[in-house]
């Protein structure tokens, strides 16, 4: 196989230095020596009748039963032939069938597949990639090169030496229903040079790629399969359209043509008269004209283009006499090879014609190393065939490949989504829930279920904008067809509102529609399945830009390589680890961890998020609410994530502040709060409050002082149990705090002594005092703050205070079953007893979110306060809060922000760079972000429940070991 490859590399890449060109030449010459001998002393050793068996390539099933299996060894062991195709089955039986047939056969076997888009096209189990004509929107095609590599790796580990792939036909004809999906398109440039490129990835491999149908079947409107069609263009519009792609092909080394069953009457002038069996076709034209010395192949015998015009057998001998060197699939081998037996006394076949192709598929045996046969390994052949790596390839074509057709006004990407009201109608008859979930990752978008039409157009009338999916079965020769119904309806909708229309069907599917004047914005996603999903709503939403160009023309509304670029809008997107330098199987050992934390009793559940470089590539929900495991924990569920209140809600509303020159690292306590001067505190400077030396304590049990002393129960002089104008103060289910109570806590903070000398000291009173001042400031609650300046522009929909204000209780993780205040099941209120005081929102504590949201945070922070088209705050006031100011003085926080530790104990891993910055939080939480390369991590949990005092999570440093996995991924 080494040979084979080294003999591809010069003919692929022959610019070379001059002493490399030398040592080539000899390399070249030394293997083709080689080749020959093999040739000639195998070729020697064959009888007539194993030489006509090494023609024949037989079908093969690997999803039928034994009696099948059988017949197909008998052709193998009593006929001798060449080679099998294999259709339908699964790998791990074709990989076991084939080690059995090998073992049968006296010269190793070709193996070859029809896997056009990958091996799913035959095969379960196996990858699959997009069609040909998703492929042809791409304008880079060193990306479907790339994909031919693994495409190529993926036959090789399967033992196929073939793959009959790719089409190069030109769907020229929209009503072609064979070809279409499987075209590139309809322009010949556009679909030759992506066949070039998927061409030299399979064969870079070391398997034969094989371009089919000549001389062209892409503008015909019946199947081969069926009946013979007639392409009736001149020889000059062939020549000129048709062939073009063959002649390019053939310079850069194609392996072999499948000849097409066509009737083909300016080629052919026998009526009637396949292509597949036309010495003119075959050998004037293909081989004379078109100088082709590769390997000239059937299209499959049993199709009625070509069976209904001959009888078994005589087709064969026909298909060999025109210039063919492959048989495929021929139905009666046995009759066959008689009528070749025939053929050769009668001398119609001559010695030298037979040695001619047999010595050919002889010599492409040795290429492809099967003069060094080995068996299949079967060990770890699935998870091979089914690589983390091939999602980043799929990620990378789709996101390459998605087009804009429509942007009227720039609709697309959605900008400002806090002024949006955004529903979503589905229209079609296949999957759409997971495009649905990706959007509602970006914005609240409320799907309208389409009873009947009329409702539904009431109902869109009050919202601003409206995403239409067009969903159709993502098969390649499926209908994709909208009925005249739908066509209507999707007409009135764009007459009525903003509309962004997303098709995820192929191209021809938009035929039917007279015109799109009323549609704002139309994407073209190809394909109906998770990766188009994804990639459309992240290009609705500015997390990709668009530069896919339609490969086909619809009417006169869209003309070959129409496509709009969009830009993006720096919003998290989502990928697949590889394509950011980050390797999935390490990242996978995150779950373990996790999973070992649940067993062991340290968290009920968990949410785990990593992005890399602005792109999501880990996500995951482990574990269950609480120990009885009945309810697991989902993505969207909201964690209490206690001290990370601080740099999600306080901190950046701080920053603002800070940005707009109100404050400054020296200004003092006093200034900002007023009543603090005279006290012990009003001389302490923003920078020594929120790098935590202001010599403030650590904390003070507000609530103790309101509970009762006899019963250690609240007190009814503080509490009541329902609602009322004195008692407004929600600490819990049934239990109000009286409305003045706040007070007392700042007077309790102003009282408090300080601590005897500066040194870093952990407090929650600067975070307390830092909402009093922004809520005096702006005049306006910290929560109603933070979701006018932060969430609702960042799409952090899931980010709240008082959760049980905006969701349903079980969209919420319990905390704790407290014993000692609440006496109760803590859900839905924050655990934090201070800002449960404070109405559930405290500066310091207080807010729930998701791995997702508070995702979107942080990579705003490493953004530089950019995100979804907005510019938050600026860099400089960025790099401001991100400074470690006292690390000389053993003080390792930034503004706000932890920073790594300074020694051997502290926050992360040790693993960070120093500029890295987050928090953690005392329920088990923790949210972290590294400039330098580019990471976001987050862990969210309720390790407090059932009760908080033994903390096992952080003892055993969970959250660090994690966060090491996660930089160990990282690909040098």
């Amino acid at each position: 196989m080494l040979k084979y490859t080294a003999l591809l590399f010069l003919s692929i890449f022959p610019f070379v230095t001059k002493s490399k060109k030398v040592k080539s030449f000899q390399q070249k010459n030394k293997i083709e020596n080689a080749e020959q001998r093999w040739v000639d002393s195998v070729y020697n050793t064959l009888t007539f009748e194993e030489r006509v068996g090494q023609l024949f390539m037989v079908a093969a099933y690997s999803n039928k039963n034994e009696a099948h299996y059988s017949s197909v060894q008998k052709l193998i062991e009593d006929y001798k032939v060449g080679g099998l195709i294999f259709f339908q089955g699964g790998p791990i039986r074709q990989a076991q069938l084939t080690n059995r047939y090998q073992s049968k056969s006296k010269i190793p076997l070709f193996i070859g597949i029809d896997a056009e888009w990958g091996l799913s096209m035959r095969l379960d189990s196996t990858y699959r990639y997009p069609w040909n004509m998703t492929l042809g929107a791409i304008q880079d095609h060193n990306l479907i090169m790339q994909m031919g590599k693994q495409m190529g790796q993926q036959s090789k580990r399967l033992g196929i030496h073939f793959n009959f792939a790719p089409v190069v036909d030109i769907n020229t004809n929209p009503k072609n229903p064979i070809i279409g999906n499987r075209s590139f398109g309809e322009d010949k440039v556009n679909v030759t040079n992506a066949s070039i490129a998927l061409i030299k990835g399979l064969q870079s491999e070391g398997v034969l790629a094989t371009a089919k149908h000549f001389p062209g079947h892409g503008d015909t409107e019946s199947d081969s399969h069926h009946t013979l069609p007639v392409v009736k263009f001149s020889k000059q519009r062939l020549d000129s359209i048709e062939l073009y792609p063959y002649r390019e092909l053939i310079k850069n080394g194609l392996a072999s043509v499948m000849v097409a069953h066509l009737d083909v009457p300016s080629i052919e002038s026998r009526k009637g008269f396949p292509t597949s069996i036309s010495y003119n076709v075959i050998t004037n034209i293909l081989k004379n004209e078109l100088k082709f010395e590769g390997l000239v192949i059937t299209d499959a015998l049993n199709m009625k283009g070509a069976s209904n015009f001959k009888q078994p057998g005589d087709i064969d001998l026909e298909a060999f006499l025109a210039g063919n060197d492959i048989l495929l699939f021929p139905e009666d081998v046995p009759v066959a090879v008689q009528r070749f037996k025939e053929a050769f006394d009668d001398k119609r076949i001559s010695e030298e014609r037979l040695s001619y192709s047999v010595k050919k598929i002889l010599k492409y045996k040795f290429q492809v190393g099967l003069n060094n046969y080995k068996p299949i390994e079967l060990k770890n052949l699935y998870e091979d065939l089914n690589k983390s790596e091939f999602n980043a390839m799929n990620y990378t074509l789709y996101e390459n490949a998605i087009t804009t057709l429509k942007n009227k006004d720039k609709i697309i990407p959605i900008k400002n989504i806090e002024k949006e009201k955004i529903a979503y109608v589905k229209i079609g008859d296949s999957d759409h829930e997971g495009f649905l979930a990706v959007l509602n990752k970006y914005a609240n978008v409320q799907e309208i279920e389409v009873k009947d039409y009329k409702t539904v157009l009431v109902e869109l009338q009050n919202f601003t904008k409206v995403i239409v999916g067009f969903h159709k079965e993502d098969g390649a020769w499926k209908n994709h067809n909208l009925n005249s119904s739908e066509i209507s309806f999707l007409d009135k909708i764009a007459k009525q509102n903003k509309v962004i229309v997303t098709f995820f069907t192929k191209p021809y599917s938009l035929l039917r529609i007279d015109k799109f004047d009323d549609y704002e914005g139309f994407i073209l996603a190809y394909q109906n399945n998770e990766f188009a999903h994804t990639v459309a709503a992240e290009a609705i939403f500015g997390a990709i830009d668009t530069k896919g160009k339609i490969p086909v023309s619809i009417n006169n509304d869209f003309y070959i390589n129409d496509g709009i670029k969009t830009n993006g809008l720096k919003r998290l997107g989502f990928e697949s680890p590889e394509n950011v330098g980050m390797n999935s199987k390490i990242l996978s050992k995150i779950d373990s961890v996790v999973n070992y934390a649940i067993d062991k009793k340290m968290t009920p559940g968990a949410q785990v998020l990593v992005a890399r470089k602005g792109k999501v590539i880990y996500q995951k929900s482990f574990g269950h609410h609480t120990y009885d495991t009945k309810q697991e924990v989902k993505n969207t569920d909201l964690y209490d994530v206690a001290s990370l209140t601080k740099i999600l809600s306080t901190l950046p509303n701080l920053m603002i502040q800070f940005d707009k020159e109100k404050i400054k690292l020296d200004t003092k306590l006093s200034t900002m709060l007023p009543v603090f001067k005279g006290t012990n505190k009003a001389d302490a400077t923003l920078v020594d409050m929120l790098t935590h030396q202001a010599r403030f304590k650590p904390w003070l049990p507000f609530y103790k002082a309101t509970l009762d002393k006899e019963t250690n129960k609240p007190s009814e002089k503080y509490y009541r149990k329902s609602f009322s104008k004195e008692f407004p103060i929600q600490v819990s289910e049934n239990l109000y705090l009286r409305k003045d109570y706040n007070d007392t806590i700042i007077k309790a903070i102003a009282d408090s002594d300080l601590l005897p000398r500066v040194k870093y000291k952990y407090s929650d009173f600067s975070f307390i005092l830092m909402k009093e001042y922004l809520e005096k400031a702006s005049g306006m609650g910290l929560d109603d703050l933070a979701n006018k300046n932060y969430y609702f522009k960042l799409g952090a929909n899931r980010t709240t205070y008082n959760p049980l204000h905006k969701f349903d209780i079980s969209e919420t993780i319990p905390t704790e079953e407290d014993n000692y205040y609440r006496y109760g099941t803590v859900q839905g209120y924050v655990h934090d007893m201070g800002a449960a005081m404070q109405g559930g929102v405290g500066g310091h504590a207080g807010l729930f979110s998701n791995s997702l949201d508070v995702a979107k945070i942080m990579q705003m922070y490493l953004q530089r306060g950019n995100y979804g088209g907005h510019q938050f705050f600026s860099e400089k006031t960025f790099n401001a809060f991100n400074t470690c100011y006292y690390c000389k003085d053993e003080n390792r926080r930034g503004i706000g922000f932890d920073k790594p530790q300074l020694g051997r104990s502290g926050p992360t891993c040790g693993c960070v760079s120093m500029t890295s910055f987050g928090h953690t939080g005392f329920t088990g939480t923790m949210a972290w972000a590294d400039p330098e390369n580019e990471i976001v991590y987050i862990f969210l949990s309720n390790r407090t429940y059932p009760e908080a005092n033994t903390n096992v999570l952080s003892r055993e440093n969970i959250r660090e070991n994690i966060q090491e996995i996660i930089y160990e991924s990282i690909i040098h």
